[in-house]
């Protein structure tokens, strides 16, 4: 059993606490993904289960074993770096075999793993080669290569594809889900980019200022976010997030926003209805905002008149920036709107996929 458990775990440099009271358990074969912006927490964690930054309070464990006490190199996992951590001065085969010679592997069990984990990642015809012949996409593979040859029970990614342009870091993340179904391993990994975690994850950890601020499978995490940090952090581009009142005309429900005014779906009134006249922030995804000329009008569908502020095409889609009154949307729209700075456009809001958080606490109102 690969599973690791942080139980209360908080790290401090001096006074400042860096992660807090982390709770966690990594199952199994787990693809776990900790996401969330830099100075967040997260590779502090990561360094803790590794063993490379010491546990100020709490217990992991690894295993049924308690591992704060043991070093790196006994606790059976293997990590890779953003900067890739290549020797130089040793060509790609010695780089895969090298931890495997310092723990005294026979030399024909060493070449075994080494010829496997290459034809794995489809780096056979590199072995000979010094890393300062190899591209950003060949390094990164090689420093997965030297991970995979140990066999460890828990793979531990700190950025691993953030050096890498755009396209290349769409090819690795495919061939890091399929390493990942392949060696049917445990694997925790740290990203700030929310679309390599919505896209690799089996569960994503949503962490800010060294907490954890909700755990939970890609999708349920955006759709049901549990606070407006996570809402906003989740989908890109990022929710609108406006100030807004729950008021009633004719004993419907609405959001207002002074210059708006949206009904809120009969399905959803009894969740609302308590905080009728209530100050409250109304959060929608661009991607629940449509240019009105594209879509059917159905049920918790709503107008709102806007002006074009920015449109920016970006193929499958476009990109508008629009003002209402005092507040700014951003809305995706159908990439063949006429909508063109300047002008006025009718927009189409799905208020079934609205949310409300409160606006002293930031929590979704449920």
């Amino acid at each position: 059993m690969a599973e690791v458990r942080l139980s209360n775990i908080t790290k401090r440099f001096g006074s400042n606490a860096v992660v807090k009271q982390v709770d966690l358990t990594v199952k199994d074969k787990e693809f776990l993904v900790l996401v969330g912006p830099s100075g967040c927490g997260k590779t502090t964690t990561l360094r803790m289960v590794a063993g490379l930054e010491e546990v100020t309070e709490g217990e992991i464990y690894i295993g049924e074993r308690k591992v704060n006490d043991v070093p790196p190199k006994d606790r059976d996992i293997a990590m890779v770096f953003q900067n890739y951590a290549l020797y130089p001065h040793m060509n790609v085969y010695k780089n895969m075999a090298f931890g495997l010679q310092l723990r005294n592997f026979p030399k024909s069990e060493i070449d075994r793993r080494v010829k496997e984990g290459a034809k794995i990642l489809g780096i056979q015809e590199l072995l000979s080669r010094k890393p300062r012949e190899l591209s950003g996409g060949q390094r990164q593979r090689v420093a997965m290569g030297r991970a995979i040859v140990r066999k460890p029970h828990v793979f531990l990614f700190d950025e691993p594809l953030s050096n890498l342009d755009a396209k290349l870091r769409v090819q690795m993340r495919g061939e890091l889900a399929r390493l990942h179904e392949r060696l049917e391993t445990t694997i925790i990994y740290v990203t700030h980019d929310q679309v390599e975690a919505m896209t690799l994850a089996d569960r994503i950890v949503v962490m800010d200022d060294g907490f954890v601020m909700q755990v939970g499978t890609p999708l349920n995490v955006y759709e049901n976010p549990k606070n407006e940090f996570v809402a906003g952090f989740i989908g890109s581009p990022s929710m609108n997030f406006l100030e807004t009142n729950v008021v009633e005309d004719n004993k419907r429900l609405y959001v207002d926003g002074g210059s708006f005014r949206l009904a809120i779906p009969e399905k959803l009134s009894k969740r609302y209805r308590p905080r009728l006249d209530d100050k409250v922030i109304f959060g929608i995804r661009p991607e629940h905002i449509n240019d009105r000329s594209f879509v059917t009008d159905v049920p918790g569908r709503e107008k709102l008149e806007a002006i074009v502020d920015v449109v920016e095409p970006v193929g499958s889609e476009v990109i508008l920036i629009v003002t209402v009154g005092d507040h700014h949307l951003t809305a995706k729209v159908d990439p063949h709107t006429k909508a063109s700075v300047h002008k006025p456009i009718d927009l189409s809001v799905d208020m079934n996929n609205l949310h409300l958080f409160d606006k002293e606490t930031g929590e979704v109102i449920e």
